[in-house]
């Protein structure tokens, strides 16, 4: 990781296994493959799918009562709650009481793996956890009911914000976890929790909780991820169902930032894949501007890429359809697969490994064994593939579904070409990042 000091903490946030340029992948086969992926899904789309079929969240099938009933109850909210309120306290402890040693203290694991990746899986398996966990969210409501306040009373807050301050919030985040000094430092994670705590509290105190909704970068952050759920609540009726990962996809709100947030967690994890070559480490430390000051041009400059790509796209998608309302927002729904598929492939092996070390730390244990990977470097390989892959390819088939929905019959393929072009960009450029 760049700017990494300390030899811990390479080992807590480094990704994956051994260098990703050195695994077994055969350049051929990768990029024809993707190819064909995405080709093959093109013209099967513009064949076989002239009609849009996601229906957003007045899709799905109702589960079961007990179930609603289960996860509405009060208890279960309750415990929710205390749970993401018990462990912030435990890890700021770690962080002021606890070792500096990163080999020995939860506190980076905590914050690295089990919030910010453990959040994948578990948004996608039940959708937007952190909602239900977030400890700013709950200090909020235990401050207005103390304050016998409504929690949800404060400032409209203004629809030209938007997701801006997550997309802040999660460029700040990823700066200080890929390009900070030493990010795994007591000192680093305390100043970045303590700023990140009184800005959302803050905002709260304004705005009301509506602020956590949209401005909350990890709330936000869940929720796109939780987008590709197959569970899901209508808003109409709040009725919990089961559902299309792409009728959730196809839900997603188009606000200001949202373009940007996504584009941040592409960015960030393209140059999280970069930043360990052999090239961009003698770069780092070699360049005149110094280790940090380059890192972080390097990082801004991965996101900056990936949102030109995107916005040249969209300009050239509102030429060749002419009118095209909003054509920004329109298709940036269809970012969120591919950058999902960007985690899996770079957090996959970090999550297996680190998660259980994380918790054993927490549970008592001193310097306890890190876990052996469950796949070899073959399987991880051909892992990360399968994961870029598919998430291009769902990319695509929501992109169409959103075409077909919004240009003209004769223009909704042609329209899709320069998506086509984005997505095997992008696809190009996640492959190379892992057997450059």
């Amino acid at each position: 990781m760049t700017g990494t000091s300390t030899p811990g903490a390479v080992r807590v946030l480094a990704h994956g296994i051994g260098a990703q340029h050195d695994l077994p992948l055969s350049p051929f086969y990768a990029f024809a493959g993707a190819f064909a992926a995405l080709f093959v899904s093109f013209l099967a789309l513009g064949l076989l799918w002239s009609d849009s079929r996601f229906k957003g969240d007045t899709a799905g099938r109702p589960l079961p009562a007990a179930v609603q009933r289960l996860a509405d109850a009060r208890a279960t909210r309750l415990i929710l709650r205390a749970l993401g309120l018990a462990a912030a306290p435990a890890v700021v402890l770690w962080l002021l009481l606890g070792p500096a040693d990163p080999d020995r203290n939860p506190a980076p694991g905590a914050v690295y793996v089990l919030l910010w990746v453990g959040l994948v899986p578990a948004s996608l398996l039940l959708g937007p956890v952190w909602r239900a966990l977030n400890p700013l969210r709950t200090l909020h409501l235990l401050a207005c009911r103390a304050l016998r306040r409504d929690p949800d009373t404060g400032r409209a807050v203004p629809v030209s914000l938007g997701m801006w301050p997550a997309a802040a919030g999660l460029l700040a985040f990823t700066w200080l976890e890929l390009v900070a000094p030493d990010p795994a430092s007591p000192t680093a994670l305390l100043v970045f929790l303590g700023v990140y705590a009184a800005v959302h509290l803050t905002g709260a105190a304004v705005y009301g909780a509506p602020w956590f909704d949209h401005a909350d970068a990890f709330e936000v952050y869940s929720g796109l991820l939780g987008r590709l759920s197959p569970f899901g609540r209508r808003p109409a009726d709040g009725r919990l169902v089961v559902r299309s990962p792409f009728n959730g996809l196809d839900a997603t709100p188009r606000l200001p930032g949202l373009v940007a947030t996504v584009c941040v967690m592409l960015g960030s994890t393209a140059y999280d894949g970069f930043s360990d070559a052999p090239r961009w480490i003698t770069t780092v430390q070699t360049s005149e501007l110094g280790r940090t000051t380059t890192a972080t041009l390097g990082l801004l400059g991965a996101v900056a890429l990936v949102a030109t790509l995107y916005g040249l796209c969209a300009g050239a998608t509102r030429l060749v359809c002419g009118t095209l309302p909003h054509p920004l927002t329109a298709f940036a729904h269809s970012l969120v697969p591919i950058a999902l598929g960007y985690l899996v492939a770079h957090y996959f092996t970090l999550f297996a490994t680190e998660g259980p070390h994380t918790l054993r730390l927490a549970f008592g244990a001193d310097r306890p064994a890190v876990p052996e990977p469950p796949l070899g470097p073959g399987g991880v390989a051909t892992l990360q593939v399968f994961a870029i892959v598919t998430g291009h390819v769902l990319g695509v088939i929501a992109a169409h579904d959103r075409s077909v929905r919004l240009m003209p019959p004769r223009r909704a393929v042609i329209g899709q070409l320069p998506l086509l072009v984005l997505m095997i960009a992008y696809t190009v450029g996640g492959l190379a990042l892992l057997i450059a």
